[in-house]
This record gives structure tokens, sequence and C-alpha cells, in this order.
């Protein structure tokens, strides 16, 4: 497994685990946890969640999954903006924690920017941090204005990671909140990399994919993780699915793939909004 530094300097591993949907239907519950385990017996030991995620059933799931393996799992959970007040973002990590069956969050980030002031959730997290109760935090959906907002200069920012949608056909970061933060060392964690499936058709990525004897699905994750300070967190609800994604880390695309791809998902020439899904 590949890793990369988080702003404080501790490795994660670039490919990980969503879980975006786990927890809602009794008949997949089997399924998704033996997925989860899975994919920490091959290395992708990073796993994404958030209250939000079937109103926690997604993190009452993981607590299950990871039960006797919390010392090698790296647990990036999520706060709604509505909880983010001071005492309302250790209440919520609390709940997180309780759910998880876990006596810490390693990565708490807000999910994404709200009506409540940015100090009142900053001082939640440092509550929590100088508690134990996460070991860092960042944000989700943040860009480049927010992040002016929530981290100091170069060299000094607290926030361990942005969160936010990125694949080929969503591509609007590249152009000013990818290399702000490589100038901060600040990685970007990328999610919904295949976009829901809508880039399996394509006939450029099929092309690419018969050429390395490989799914469309590879090929699209491939291309996000052909960047160093990038850390994918696609969803797989079956063991054999979580396998095929590990699969992609080990594809390296040509420059001649990779102009190909540009041609058929073009990189932004101008400031794009940020995109959410």
């Amino acid at each position: 497994m590949r890793n990369t530094k988080l702003s404080s300097g501790e490795e994660v591993p670039v490919l990980g685990q969503g879980t975006w949907g786990f927890g809602e239907r009794p008949e997949n519950r089997q399924n998704e946890i033996d997925a989860l385990r899975s994919g920490i017996d091959i290395g992708m030991k990073l796993i994404d969640t958030a209250e939000m995620y079937g109103d926690g059933a997604a993190e009452e799931l993981i607590g299950k999954a990871i039960e006797g393996r919390r010392q090698q799992i790296f647990i990036v959970d999520k706060v709604l903006p509505r909880n983010a007040t001071r005492k309302g973002t250790v209440a919520a990590c609390e709940n997180s924690l309780r759910r998880l069956e876990t006596d810490r969050i390693d990565l708490y980030l807000l999910h994404w920017r709200g009506a409540i002031p940015l100090a009142e959730t900053l001082a939640g997290f440092d509550d929590l941090l100088h508690a134990g109760k996460i070991r860092y935090w960042g944000v989700s959906n943040f860009d480049v204005p927010n992040m002016e907002e929530v981290c100091g200069p170069p060299g000094e920012s607290a926030v361990a990671a942005d969160q936010v949608l990125y694949n080929l056909m969503r591509r609007g970061i590249e152009y000013d909140l990818m290399p702000w933060c490589e100038q901060r060392d600040i990685p970007i964690m990328a999610y919904s990399p295949l976009e829901q499936g809508r880039l399996m058709g394509n006939p450029e990525i099929r092309r690419i994919a018969d050429a390395h004897s490989a799914t469309p699905a590879q090929i699209a994750l491939a291309w996000v993780l052909r960047k160093e300070r990038v850390i994918a967190v696609p969803k797989a609800s079956t063991p054999g699915h979580v396998k095929q994604n590990r699969i992609a880390l080990d594809i390296h695309l040509t420059l001649d793939e990779l102009a190909a791809l540009d041609r058929a998902f073009p990189p932004p020439d101008h400031k794009v909004p940020l995109e959410m899904i």
C-alpha cells in the first residue's frame, strides 16, 4: 500500500474505504462488514464515514467490522454543520465514538460549511484534541476562500486534510484548490472517485481499460490515484469489489493515456465553483 502524509506528517494509505450508504439495509449488513474487513486485510486501513451516513448506522457497522482491530485502523469521521457549535461538536463526536465503539477518531472533519461561525467549530475541535477524543481535524467541501479563512500561513496550518468531490468528471479543484493545498502540504481526500459509476461507459476509459486488462472503474480510480497527495475513498460493499479497487493502485497510466483522458475530460482553464454531491 502506498502512503501519503497528512499536514501533521503522519502517513496514511492513499486508498481507503468509503461507507456512504452502509448500514441502511439489513440484508446487506454482513456483506458490508466482510467488505471492510477484506479491505483492512489488503492494506486499505483508512475508513471514511460520517454521522450523517444512515443517521449513524454506518458508524455502528464500522464498529462491528473493526472489532479487535482498532489499532490498525485510521478512522475519518465528520460532524454535520448544524451540530458544529463548540458544545455541539463535542457532543456529536462523543455520539460517534459510542457508535464506533472506540475511544478516539483519527481525523475529524466539518462535513461542509454551515451557518455556525467557524470559530465555534474550531473551538470544539480544540476541546476534543485536548481530551484525546480526536487526533487531527480537517474540513470537507471547502473551497479556497473557506480554506484561507480556516488555515494559517503556509507551513502553519492545523488542517490535516480537505475532503472534496474529485474524479474525471469533476476536475474543477485542479485550477486553484489543489495547487493551493499542495503549497501548504494539505492532502486532498477524494470522495466519489468513480462518480457513482457514471464514468464506466465512457469509450476512452473502456479503451484504456482493455489495454490494461482492467475494468473501467479501475482506470478511473487509477487516474485519481496518479496524484501523490490525493487520498481516494471509494465505496465497495462486497469483498470482491474491494479487491478490484485495490488493483487500481498497481495500474500506471502512460503519458499518452493521461493525455487521451485529458481530451475526453478536459482539465479546467478557469475557476469552477466547488462541486458537491
